[in-house]
């Protein structure tokens, strides 16, 4: 056999993450099985994604979630899968969602964390067999016992514990940080094991490409307006998958800034402060980034609602802070 063939398979997840454990002499194990839980349910939702055209499981389920977004059906699919896979997991008291209009109790009082995710990210892009994703933040409860609170579930976030996200494209990886750096892993779908391929991932402080929908650009305010100007004639690229981990992954790895800024339409943004920015603020963050509103850094912001909405600037550190100073001029001149 050639042995240029024999390539190294390397350090699954499972291991991976009991050697972090090991790390802190005062790790109990729930976060770690809370993590392997989410690995669990990861697999399942990427096997239905892979199968989905066969089933007949794409397009719309021909209802609506708490943003009036038209849910398709791998929404749901996935949002069942999580909960489940949490709640048999007995580490999480309380889950919000992104396909929920409240609070998912699990019936597991005894349970230390929160779990906010938004099941599968851009997931309208699955009929066109573009990327999507899905996005998790873990807290620890602040409560005593029984069901989560409302408390619980509107932390800073800076108070998350863990926070990460899973990327369903030409290879499936989860990413995900505990405040100690980021680190990747590819799924091997014959072995059934994530190995970590991307040890700790730092983003470049400065990149070439920005993202957004440029289709929404008579809305933006002026400031964003002048940076993208500015941008055109820095001669960057622009990059818009249209799925926001997909987007983000990509400029996390060449370095970039992917902007969703306040419009006509929305004023407060589009994405979600509890479970789609606060996670990505984390990551970026830990890997040597910026998360901002244009204003204020994304992690200093304390929810008041479970699905409130949030501008978002994020990226390498230069450019965002870039996007800020345009932000800033434009406030002066008013």
């Amino acid at each position: 056999m050639n042995d240029q063939l024999a390539l190294p398979v390397g350090t699954t997840l499972d291991r991976f993450i009991m050697r972090k454990q090991e790390d802190f002499p005062y790790a109990t194990g729930e976060l770690s099985q809370l993590l392997r839980d989410i690995a669990l349910a990861t697999k399942i939702v990427n096997r239905e994604i892979n199968r989905a055209g066969l089933l007949g499981v794409t397009g719309t389920f021909g209802q609506q979630n708490i943003q009036g977004e038209e849910q398709q059906k791998l929404d749901v699919i996935a949002n069942i899968r999580f909960i489940r896979a949490l709640r048999n997991g007995g580490e999480v008291c309380a889950i919000i969602s992104e396909e929920e209009d409240h609070i998912i109790q699990t019936g597991n009082a005894r349970g230390k964390y929160i779990v906010a995710m938004d099941p599968l990210d851009g997931s309208s892009n699955i009929d066109v067999n573009v990327a999507i994703g899905t996005i998790f933040s873990i807290y620890r409860r602040v409560s005593e016992g029984g069901d989560g609170t409302l408390e619980d579930c509107l932390q800073n976030g800076t108070k998350q514990v863990a926070a990460g996200y899973i990327i369903y494209g030409s290879s499936t990886m989860l990413v995900y940080t505990t405040g100690c750096g980021v680190n990747g892993f590819t799924y091997e779908p014959s072995l059934g094991e994530f190995f970590l391929s991307h040890p700790n991932i730092r983003t470049p402080k400065k990149g070439k490409l920005y993202s957004c929908n440029e289709g929404n650009i008579n809305s933006f305010p002026d400031g964003i307006k002048a940076y993208i100007s500015y941008c055109k004639e820095q001669n960057y690229s622009g990059r818009y998958i249209g799925s926001l981990v997909a987007d983000f992954h990509r400029n996390l790895l060449k370095g970039g800034v992917y902007i969703y800024p306040p419009t006509a339409t929305s004023p407060n943004g589009k994405l979600r402060l509890v479970y789609e920015c606060n996670a990505l603020a984390l990551i970026v963050e830990q890997a040597g980034g910026k998360a901002s509103d244009g204003s204020e850094r994304i992690l200093d912001k304390t929810p008041t609602e479970l699905h409130q909405r949030c501008p978002l600037v994020i990226g390498s550190p230069d450019m965002v802070d870039k996007v800020e100073e345009f932000m800033k001029a434009e406030l002066v001149a008013v």
